[in-house]
């Protein structure tokens, strides 16, 4: 059985590369809505929708929408619950619990949510 030094330096260890995780993907997803609020604006700009100040206006109203959608949903992760937090140290030899499979089940979701906005956009792009 591993000292208390050793589970403490894994937890150490969890907590670092859920933070490092967690600031690559903000990062990546920012980047990827300002991508395609800037094509969205730029088709829009192409059909005569809008002028270029007001698709660059846009843009940053949607990039503001979406830092303050982010600070909001860490905010609200970060705010104490009333029992503490629970951490699971696992063995080398244990299996993962439920709560990383339903980890997985969130992505998989939002990556199908994604595809179905993109293909409702499609669609919408088509019928105009």
């Amino acid at each position: 059985m591993p000292g208390f030094g050793d589970i403490v330096q894994r937890a150490f260890y969890l907590g670092v590369g859920l933070a490092s995780y967690a600031g690559e993907k903000a990062g990546g997803k920012l980047a990827q809505v300002r991508s395609q609020v800037q094509k969205l604006a730029d088709e829009m700009v192409a059909k005569g929708e809008m002028n270029t100040e007001e698709a660059r206006r846009f843009v940053e109203d949607m990039m503001k929408q979406a830092q303050q959608t982010q600070a909001s949903a860490e905010t609200s992760q970060k705010t104490p619950s009333s029992e503490p937090r629970r951490i699971e140290i696992l063995e080398d030899d244990e299996e993962p619990t439920v709560k990383e499979a339903s980890t997985d089940e969130n992505v998989d979701k939002l990556r199908q949510e994604v595809l179905d906005l993109q293909d409702e956009l499609k669609r919408l792009q088509r019928d105009q």
